[in-house]
């Protein structure tokens, strides 16, 4: 059994689509029922902040994938209690049930890092390194990705108003580095069934792009409205203490327009070839097109 907590998300549905169409045993865990199911899945509801939740969860499992964060401000979570707190408790979770471990991180993530969600995704790292039974013999691979381009193309077009023109955060001229969210699924699949990748880090990336170019390609016209630095941070603070989610993401966003997030994906791609390379333009206009169809 393949237990994915976080499995009713994007990625975590396209990892349980792949595993399945393998002919493996697929349980999903998130915190409620999804009201699109995940097809050929089981569904259970645990919540990683409940470690109590978890044991039902993850029985019978051999692989925990760890999919899920705390960096969606629809979801009203925190990545210190999701990614830091969460997977510790998932980590240790899935210990005592004998199960090894793929744990989804990002590229970059460091415990001096600015930005949050790296600062919360080392930490795991951390307790996932640091708690192993045996050193000798891993039971655990992360998977690092960069930022997802479906994703954040999709936040940006529902920023867009009446006229459709999306709105970027800052001056959207910063060059950081986003991958197609199918390259990283298959990232997680491969660190799955793959039983000689216990014990690695795996990095994820595609290509460097501003938040302009990403725009453009989501709504397919040259025309992007921006959202202004100075209003992001009166959002990052005035914010805080009503709708922390929402702060931390304009704060997020700030740093995303000024901060070095670029990553060459080469060598990564050397030491594994087998890592898909997919351009991340092509599956941004792949993408559009399903939506206009």
């Amino acid at each position: 059994m393949i237990t994915i907590v976080g499995g009713t998300g994007r990625l975590g549905r396209l990892v349980a689509a792949q595993l399945v169409s393998h002919g493996h045993q697929v349980r999903v865990v998130a915190r409620s029922r999804p009201a699109v199911p995940v097809p050929g899945a089981e569904f259970v509801a645990a919540d990683v902040r409940r470690p109590e939740t978890l044991p039902a969860a993850l029985e019978h499992a051999t692989v925990v994938v760890s999919a899920m964060h705390g960096f969606d401000p629809a979801s009203g979570e925190s990545p210190a209690a999701v990614d830091r707190d969460g997977n510790t408790n998932l980590v240790a979770a899935a210990r005592r049930a004998g199960a090894h471990i793929v744990l989804m991180s990002v590229v970059g993530a460091d415990p001096g890092h600015p930005m949050e969600l790296h600062r919360m995704k080392a930490a795991a790292e951390q307790a996932l390194r640091t708690g192993e039974p045996d050193p000798a013999r891993p039971d655990w691979t992360i998977v690092r990705a960069s930022a997802f381009a479906e994703l954040w193309a999709e936040i940006l077009m529902q920023l867009a108003g009446r006229n459709g023109v999306p709105k970027v955060f800052g001056s959207g001229t910063n060059r950081l580095n986003f991958v197609s969210v199918e390259d990283v699924a298959a990232a997680v699949t491969r660190a799955v069934l793959d039983p000689t990748l216990r014990g690695q880090a795996i990095d994820v990336g595609g290509d460097d792009l501003t938040m302009t170019q990403l725009a453009q390609h989501a709504s397919g016209g040259s025309e992007v409205g921006h959202i202004p630095r100075g209003a992001l941070r009166v959002m990052s603070f005035a914010m805080r203490p009503i709708r922390p989610a929402q702060a931390r993401m304009a704060s997020a966003a700030l740093l995303m327009d000024q901060i070095d997030l670029t990553f060459d994906p080469g060598p990564a791609r050397a030491a594994q070839p087998w890592l898909p390379a997919t351009n991340v333009t092509d599956a941004l206009d792949a993408q559009l097109c399903a939506k206009l169809r």
